[in-house]
């Protein structure tokens, strides 16, 4: 169980702080209201506790030891914690999202299909600030103090309290012109003798592997004129007719509606596990502005995702 200071404790770190922020114990006794020798017990008292002086004295100044400078930092960071507690306790009550909220998110899907969208939850709660950071590489919300991460694919992390969120399907990929010039494929072998358009990202790279519904699986190298780790740069080569692509539906999802991209190997699906999830590092006393966010993003995907309603 945690062990809280008790109330003279309490009582001792406010009278150094006051003394150590006013530099004087008469400033400090007129901030608190209290006597300027109730101070200075106060303090002396929580120095023989400490076992370290933390104030030197003089007759006209008062100045903070090392220790003394380093432990008001650390009282003057605890209060502002507990301050936050106490306003995100009040929020938590009046049903009122309030404060910052850190987003971890992918940098592609978060740019195409959750920056446009961000305004209308702002408007929504308007007492919630937001600190977006999009990135492709793995964040660690508790070491790196974000309080939601918005993942694709598998969930790996343990540690971590995850909500589905939305779907995701894998497939192949190509221009009209581009099956009309080289013919289109009919099985995964095909694609040997077309020019494909790879994705370095993709954990099995250079390799794609499919299944049909008989329980085939078959797997082959993926080679073109083409591979790299930004797959919005693939999407635009696919579309220009350069060759295959393996990609998601959330990132051709317009690209298909348009009908610039049309799906290949239909009968053949990409092995591929996972969905969309938000993450969040605990379930217990998730803050109001965190569950807001959960809520909304999983209600903007539900029932069907934007990039399957264009």
């Amino acid at each position: 169980m945690q062990q809280w200071p008790d109330g003279n404790h309490i009582a001792e770190i406010a009278a150094f702080a006051a003394v150590a922020e006013q530099g004087s114990f008469t400033k400090a006794a007129a901030v608190l209201g209290r006597d300027a020798t109730v101070l200075s017990r106060r303090v002396q008292s929580l120095e023989r506790r400490l076992g370290v002086r933390l104030l030197t004295r003089t007759t006209r100044h008062v100045a903070m030891t090392e220790a003394g400078a380093g432990f008001l930092a650390r009282a003057q960071a605890i209060a502002a914690a507990l301050a936050d507690a106490g306003e995100e306790a009040a929020a938590h009550g009046k049903g009122e999202p309030r404060g910052t909220l850190r987003l971890a998110l992918p940098a592609t899907f978060g740019r195409m299909w959750i920056a446009p969208y961000l305004p209308e939850f702002m408007v929504a709660h308007p007492q919630v600030r937001i600190d977006a950071s999009y990135s492709n590489r793995f964040i660690d919300l508790v070491a790196d103090g974000f309080d939601v991460a918005v993942r694709l694919g598998e969930l790996a992390d343990s540690r971590l309290v995850a909500r589905r969120i939305a779907s995701r399907r894998r497939l192949l990929c190509a221009a009209p012109a581009f099956l009309d010039r080289h013919g289109e494929p009919v099985r995964p072998e095909d694609l040997g003798r077309l020019p494909c358009l790879a994705f370095t990202g993709l954990a099995s790279h250079p390799y794609w592997t499919f299944g049909n519904a008989r329980g085939e699986r078959v797997t082959v190298r993926a080679d073109g004129p083409l591979i790299s780790d930004d797959a919005e740069t693939l999407v635009h080569a696919a579309v220009s007719g350069l060759g295959v692509m393996l990609s998601t539906d959330w990132l051709v999802g317009r690209e298909l509606a348009a009908g610039t991209l049309v799906p290949v190997l239909t009968q053949w699906l990409p092995q591929d596990e996972g969905a969309i999830y938000a993450v969040v590092p605990s379930n217990r006393l998730m803050p109001a502005k965190t569950r807001a966010f959960i809520d909304w993003i999983a209600s903007r995907f539900a029932p069907t995702a934007p990039w399957r309603g264009q």
